[in-house]
């Protein structure tokens, strides 16, 4: 049976019933408040919500189940340390204390409205958390960014966006005061910091002053609610707007699709506050769920912090990139005890199927793989209780209808190479952005028929489980053959003298191009002869996959580029290789 919700900004939503009803005791309350408005009627059809506010909706009924005793605030909302002995503990009831004083500086003394735009590039402290949460109460559209923006990087943020305001921290401040002349429309700069500094307002000495009193504005399903921007891997970061509905309202009728967690659940998600990754595994997806989000300051990604963390702390579920898990099972990890540690995830990239292997042996445990964009969220996911793949990204996550599509957007069957796409006629599916703001041809240009196309080519098999291949950009097709980087990837890493690699096309006056691999040499390995062990990973690639996929070509490098969030930038390292023609 499905239910038939209807958008005011698009036509009729489909959700299927089963995503619709409360999974767990512990927040079966909950659930079954907000869910009361999406039961099947006689007819299956009602409306969606008007209006929804996730701050009001969802995490002021948290802390009501908290003061009913409904809640085990002994689990808090919010646990942050810095590892230094700093710690915050908050139940939802002093999160929302807290983010309204944040959402009256805002609003009564930085002058900022529902709609305006707010820029946020703050590392991993909980001024991040209440920063996000105010600008929910507010209607205020918030940008987040990293901490390793350049000022160029913000600049063109800066310009683009419109900002009226950007919160930060000593660090970016001098690249913020370097640019903002150039920057009409920035009006207030508020700085987190134990000092002062000129032309900023300090937001800890202002946050002391407001008051705990704040009505939560009422924002519609279609009201711009957060703007990311794209990574970058191919031409200039564009505006990705979600609204309310898309980022808020997903995970409360998705529920539990790919995080799967409860009120008594600690999950640590590791990712920049700067990628989207962050907002849903650390802000809107948890605390839908009434669990606890765990961070660490995380100054510096450095493996024996995350595995004392894990060891220390009652960490139940655990996200991390594909990067840091490889770097975590290069570490003896025999030493380490995960006692409370049940589930793993990891995204952004796909997870070569040899760490997956690694990490299992080591510590007794999976990692769930998810797939995603930042256009769309996840897409799919290894789900708990699902037959995990290796190499596999899972099956497509509710909301969607996730299609292997070819060149003229026709379905491809099983087994079949092609685009990776989400259909969105004759209904928008809930959970995929509204637009790239102020460029309608970018926005044109993802539709292609009936269907979304993510620009990732993969295969579907006949379970329905999703095989990633690369960007479409990506491919190499080397006399005739079509050969995905990750695929050759994944066979280089299963030797333990690589720690990392990238493969790219590289121009060949025979085969028009051929397989290049730029190598990251494990610590054990970086003495050895180049020349014999460029032999010797070349055949190995060739044992391990297709003999016609081995890199012909190979360069030893020290680190890899890489974008802000922790993508390898492969169009970069493949422009250098052609421009050398």
């Amino acid at each position: 049976m499905k239910i038939l919700l209807k958008l005011r900004t698009h036509k009729a939503l489909w959700i299927p019933k089963s995503y619709c009803r409360p999974f767990h005791k512990d927040h079966k309350l909950l659930a079954s408040e907000i869910f009361s408005h999406y039961e099947p009627s006689k007819r299956h059809e009602q409306e969606a919500p008007e209006y929804f506010n996730f701050a009001s909706d969802v995490l002021d009924k948290w802390s009501q189940m908290e003061k009913d005793g409904k809640r085990p605030v002994s689990n808090p909302a919010f646990w942050w340390i810095n590892g230094r002995g700093g710690e915050e503990r908050w139940s939802f009831e002093e999160l929302g204390f807290r983010s309204r004083k944040v959402a009256n500086m805002l609003m009564e003394v930085c002058g900022l409205q529902k709609g305006d735009r707010l820029i946020v590039i703050l590392p991993r402290i909980p001024e991040w958390w209440l920063v996000n949460v105010a600008c929910i109460r507010t209607g205020i559209v918030l940008i987040p960014g990293t901490s390793q923006l350049t000022a160029r990087d913000i600049l063109y943020r800066l310009q683009a966006s419109k900002a009226k305001c950007i919160i930060t921290s000593d660090k970016v401040a001098p690249a913020v005061d370097s640019v903002a002349p150039e920057c009409q429309f920035l009006k207030t700069k508020l700085i987190v910091s134990e000092g002062s500094r000129n032309g900023w307002v300090n937001f800890n000495e202002l946050y002391k002053t407001q008051p705990a009193d704040h009505i939560c504005v009422k924002t519609k399903m279609q009201d711009p609610m957060m703007i990311f921007f794209t990574s970058g891997t191919t031409g200039s970061p564009k505006m990705t707007e979600h609204t309310q509905g898309s980022l808020g309202f997903r995970p409360v009728i998705s529920e539990r699709y790919w995080l799967d967690t409860t009120p008594s659940d600690l999950i640590w998600c590791t990712a920049d506050t700067g990628w989207i990754v962050a907002t849903l595994g650390s802000v809107l997806d948890p605390w839908a769920l009434g669990s606890c989000v765990f961070a660490h300051s995380l100054p510096q990604i450095e493996p024996t912090t995350i595995l004392n963390t894990i060891s220390r702390f009652p960490i139940t579920t655990f996200f991390g990139a594909p990067t840091l898990f490889r770097m975590l099972v290069q570490h003896d990890l025999s030493s380490y005890k995960f006692m409370s540690l049940t589930h793993c995830l990891s995204g952004g990239e796909p997870l070569n199927p040899e760490v997956m292997e690694q990490w299992k042996s080591k510590t007794g445990l999976n990692i769930h793989e998810i797939y995603g964009q930042t256009e769309t969220g996840v897409i799919c996911s290894v789900s708990k209780g699902m037959k995990i793949k290796a190499g596999s990204m899972g099956k497509a996550a509710p909301l969607f209808d996730v299609q292997i599509i070819d060149e003229n957007g026709l379905i491809m069957p099983p087994g079949q190479e092609g685009e990776i796409a989400i259909r969105i006629k004759p209904t928008r599916p809930l959970g995929l952005f509204s637009k790239y703001i102020d460029n309608p041809e970018k926005t044109a240009a993802t539709e292609r028929g009936s269907f979304y196309i993510t620009g990732d080519r993969g295969t579907m098999d006949k379970d329905g489980y999703f095989w990633f291949i690369g960007r479409k950009d990506d491919v190499i097709i080397s006399s005739g053959y079509r050969i995905g980087p990750f695929e050759v990837e994944s066979a280089l890493i299963e030797h333990p003298a690589v720690a990392e690699s990238a493969v790219v096309s590289s121009p060949d006056p025979l085969r028009g191009e051929v397989v290049k691999a730029f190598v990251v040499l494990s610590p054990a390995f970086t003495s050895c002869d180049l020349e014999s062990l460029t032999f010797e990973l070349q055949e190995h690639v060739k044992k391990v996959t297709a003999p016609y996929k081995y890199p012909r070509k190979m360069e030893f490098v020290k680190q890899l580029p890489k974008t802000i969030t922790g993508k390898i930038k492969r169009n970069e390292l493949r422009n250098n290789e052609w421009r050398q023609m």
